[in-house]
């Protein structure tokens, strides 16, 4: 006898072996014909297997026909072809066996057409709705390409600290780590006396591993971080969560239209991936939250992204006739309302902007010839806005301490970036994607909080 998952119990390739399945009852419906249709998920298909399970089995009436929705159960029996509509296999069972019962009357998830807010307030049992198994199936597809895009390409995969006491970002929205009392904290001149903490210094978790990427791109040549980051930003929206994973690559020797080039193709390979080897997810989303996914998610892979200056995009903004809730004007930062118009109206297509005003981006990007502007660029697509944020790293060391002066921060707290300046300097370029806004764009779920396992948010850490 063979263990067998749902999703090779449905293969053709499965008719006539004698398996063993595991999971969870999703339906039972008794017949009077002496036998009762049992459909099992255990999680690695979207499609469930029907069971067929007879009257002679000797626990048909005590157990079987009293089995609830939720109930996880073991099965064997052969695998034959089905002759009902649209499944080509069942099991027809020899042995039902109950491993854990879920009470009918307490169960929550006994009825279909539960709300995502509703399903977030038993997020420990949400990957058990059809909808939430295919997000995290997507979202391991898209993991997996991330690491196969890179790999193939001869990237190496480095680790980035969680623990930090650089702020990469600038903005000093960061979670603080401490093992100080806090009924107790120790004090020195009338500041906290950082000295009696664990590491001796404010410490942080990261809202970024670029910094420690580039470290690894300045001896290593390519590479890419792929894990979790943290922002203490207080934003209840859709787009925003207090913990997300973030890929992100560094490349010595690279200018921004290699970076740009990089970035195109990385979201093209992560769709092409995801409608090749999840299609039957994807089909869901097609049919039950979002009907143009799949014909937008195509019409990225047909054409090449827009690319497109700042500047130009402005203009293209103040004349588009468009009355913004946010107003426009150069050296403003767009927002997610100007983004989605460029990708999703005036060009249909995937944009890169870039050379961005130095007021809006981070001290580390490299500045232009204009002293007015930076080499960054953002990557828009269709349904989302900005997915990649990335540029071309400021090589000088001259220009980035002054950069760095700039913008109100301490050399000395950067002594070992500047380091890399000093010691060997090369141009280098760098880009970040966040994982959840990847999983919203080619799932077109709406809300951020439906496509991570456990969501952080203001006032929600739940387990």
């Amino acid at each position: 006898m063979e263990k067998m998952t749902a999703a090779q119990a449905r293969q053709v390739e499965a008719i006539g072996k004698h398996v063993r399945l595991e999971g969870w009852l999703r339906t039972r419906r008794d017949s009077k014909g002496g036998f009762s249709f049992l459909e099992l998920n255990d999680g690695t298909c979207l499609g469930n297997v029907q069971v067929v399970a007879p009257a002679a089995l000797p626990n048909y009436e005590s157990e079987i026909k009293k089995l609830p929705v939720g109930a996880s159960v073991r099965i064997t029996g052969e695998v034959k072809q089905s002759p009902a509509k649209g499944q080509p296999t069942e099991i027809h069972a020899d042995r039902v066996e109950l491993v854990g019962t879920a009470d009918p009357e307490k169960y929550p998830l006994q009825k279909k057409g539960h709300s995502f807010e509703f399903l977030r307030t038993i997020a420990h049992l949400r990957p058990r709705t059809n909808t939430f198994g295919a997000v995290m199936r997507v979202r391991n597809r898209i993991s997996k390409s991330i690491h196969d895009f890179f790999q193939e390409r001869g990237f190496l995969y480095v680790h980035a600290p969680i623990i930090t006491a650089s702020d990469c970002e600038g903005a000093g929205q960061m979670f603080k780590v401490t093992t100080l009392d806090l009924n107790k904290v120790p004090r020195a001149e009338g500041a906290v006396d950082y000295g009696q903490d664990f590491f001796h210094r404010p410490s942080f978790l990261t809202v970024s591993g670029q910094l420690e990427a580039e470290i690894f791109a300045c001896s290593l040549g390519l590479v890419y971080t792929f894990g979790p980051t943290f922002r203490a930003e207080n934003s209840n929206t859709p787009r925003h969560l207090a913990e997300f994973w973030m890929v992100e690559p560094e490349m010595a020797f690279y200018d921004l239209n290699d970076n740009m080039d990089l970035a195109e193709a990385f979201i093209k390979r992560l769709i092409k991936d995801a409608l090749e080897h999840q299609a039957e997810d994807m089909q869901f989303f097609q049919e039950r939250v979002d009907k143009e996914i799949i014909a937008r998610l195509e019409g990225v892979l047909k054409h090449d992204f827009v690319r497109l200056s700042y500047t130009e995009a402005i203009e293209i903004l103040l004349k588009s006739g468009q009355q913004w809730q946010f107003p426009v004007s150069w050296g403003t930062d767009l927002q997610s309302e100007h983004e989605r118009y460029l990708s999703e109206q005036h060009f249909k297509k995937p944009v890169i902007l870039f050379d961005y005003p130095k007021g809006i981006k981070s001290f580390y990007m490299r500045l232009n010839e204009d002293g007015k502007t930076v080499r960054a660029m953002d990557v828009l697509v269709p349904g989302v806005g900005e997915i990649i944020g990335g540029s071309q790293r400021e090589e000088r060391l001259d220009v980035l301490e002054a950069r760095m002066k700039e913008m109100n921060l301490d050399p000395e707290a950067y002594w070992w970036y500047l380091d890399l300046r000093r010691y060997g300097t090369v141009p280098h370029a760098g880009f970040g994607l966040g994982l959840e806004r990847t999983v919203q764009f080619i799932t077109g779920m709406a809300n951020i909080r439906d496509v991570i396992p456990c969501p952080r948010t203001p006032g929600s850490a739940e387990f």
